[in-house]
Formats: structure tokens, C-alpha cells, sequence
């Protein structure tokens, strides 16, 4: 993996887009309270491995827990916006 390259799908010169989020580190012993965001476009970096977010797609919001494979990529990825399409027969007689 090459973390330099990674954050960089937009030009070089102009850095990677970086969204500033509160996050609120929690105590030992205490249980992490999940980071609310509508930030879609916030690149997901090193140090958010191991919290858990809750993007929003427009109607609800979706719990994601942050892993190593997720760096780099954005938190948008990672809440559907459309639901899955299932084909089912109806039966009429």
C-alpha cells in the first residue's frame, strides 16, 4: 500500500480533500460514542482506524466502523444512497 498515492485521486498541488470532524477520543474503560456526519466527501485517514461513523445518505444514517482497508477512500462509499433491487413474481392465481 502506498499511503501517499492513496490520498491523492484529485491533482498533487492540490492536497487531498480533507474535512475537519470533531472527534471526541474516549477515555479507557469508556465506550466511544460513534461521530455523526453528513460529510460524504471526508477522506477517511490513518488515524480514524478502529472508530465507528454514522454517515448519513439523505434519509438515514449508517453505522460504519473505520478499518485499515478504508484509508484513503471516502465516507460516502460506504452508505449506499439507493436500495437494492429485488425481483419478486406475484402470484395471481
Amino acid at each position: 500500500m502506498q499511503p501517499t498515492r492513496i490520498l491523492f485521486h484529485r491533482s498533487v498541488w492540490k492536497g487531498p480533500h480533507i474535512v475537519p470532524l470533531h472527534i471526541a477520543r474516549p477515555k479507557p474503560g469508556e465506550r466511544a460514542t460513534p461521530v455523526k456526519t453528513q460529510q460524504r466527501s471526508a477522506t477517511i485517514l490513518p488515524s480514524f482506524v478502529g472508530l465507528r461513523f454514522q454517515v448519513h445518505n439523505g434519509i438515514v444514517y449508517h453505522d460504519i466502523t473505520i478499518t485499515e482497508e478504508m484509508v484513503g477512500h471516502k465516507l460516502g462509499e460506504f452508505a449506499p444512497t439507493r436500495k437494492r433491487f429485488k425481483y419478486t413474481q406475484t402470484k395471481n392465481r
